[in-house]
């Protein structure tokens, strides 16, 4: 196999990877905090709300659902972890596959926090970066933390991808 080929399914396993240990972080916040998961309906609601051309809500829980949008939200969750894994290899390098770190794929995961704050917040109707929302910091820490167990999971399943590599070349 190319290295490009190889290189593009290792960066989808690790995007793969990397969302998953994203949905773990919430479900331990979740199950020891009792603090609420993600809604991805939402973002599969926002999504299928485009079909009619509106992009921008002013309060999307309250806007009229739409069919399959739980399962279009988690689609569109793992897909847009895919394509941020993506860029990150593709940015980062062959060598970083071959040598993933941690402190490379951190940075990545958390820049990753720009995206929630300038696009789909304010499309969401929760102002930039939550500014609208019942309590902006609160939901700006969530969002990064989020994040930040995105870019760890980079560095685990990168880890995990080179050590198989290794173990199968």
């Amino acid at each position: 196999m190319n290295s490009q080929a190889l290189s593009l399914i290792s960066a989808i396993l690790i995007g793969l990877g990397a969302t998953l240990t994203t949905d773990l972080w919430a479900l331990f916040l979740k199950r020891a905090f009792k603090i609420a998961a993600p809604n991805y309906c939402l973002v599969g609601r926002w999504l299928r709300h485009m079909s009619d051309g509106t992009f921008r809500h002013s309060n999307i829980a309250s806007a009229p659902q739409k069919s399959a949008e739980c399962l279009v939200g988690w689609i569109a969750h793992y897909i847009i972890g895919i394509t941020f894994a993506i860029a990150f290899v593709a940015l980062a390098g062959n060598s970083w596959l071959q040598h993933p770190t941690l402190i490379l794929a951190l940075t990545f995961g958390v820049g990753t926090v720009l995206m929630p704050f300038f696009i789909m917040q304010p499309a969401f109707g929760l102002g930039f970066a939550a500014s609208k929302t019942s309590n902006p910091t609160q939901a700006r820490l969530r969002s990064l933390m989020n994040h930040t167990a995105f870019g760890i999971g980079l560095y685990l399943f990168g880890l995990l991808i080179n050590w198989l590599l290794h173990v199968y070349a």
